[in-house]
């Protein structure tokens, strides 16, 4: 039965990385978040946001990076906070039609491990084993 099952498909969908949810104020959003590539993602008081080379999530698609300028807000449950962020101008993923991509990728959930937080998101097809999307930042 279980053979049966995983030819089928993935029996779980892939964790989310370590951490507890954390819902987090304005204040500690508002700094500069690194992916392990080195992009990175600087959050403004302002609600504005420079991104340089940064990991995003867009449903359907591989992990992306981007790079520009954009706005960003913050929502939340009793658990968790989220941050969606929105690109000022288009990405492409396609060459033929520049400009003509999405401007406002998944948004990211927020994770405290011990001294760090993290904000992520999954990317690409779950039962691939795609890597998520994850950003750090020290606790201040």
């Amino acid at each position: 039965m279980a053979f049966a099952l995983t030819a089928c498909g993935r029996l779980t969908v892939m964790p989310p990385p370590e951490g507890e949810p954390v819902v987090l104020k304005p204040a500690a959003l508002a700094t500069t978040w690194t992916d392990a590539d080195g992009g990175t993602l600087t959050l403004k008081r302002d609600g504005t946001f420079t991104a340089h080379k940064v990991c995003v999530a867009v449903a359907w698609y591989d992990s992306l990076t981007w790079s520009g300028t954009g706005t960003w807000e913050q929502g939340s449950n009793k658990k968790q906070s989220f941050v969606g962020v929105t690109f000022d101008a288009a990405h492409s993923f396609d060459a033929a039609h520049p400009g003509e991509g999405e401007r406002r990728p998944d948004s990211y959930a927020a994770l405290r491990q011990g001294e760090v937080l993290k904000l992520w998101v999954p990317i690409g097809d779950p039962d691939n084993d795609y890597p998520h999307c994850i950003l750090t930042s020290p606790v201040s």
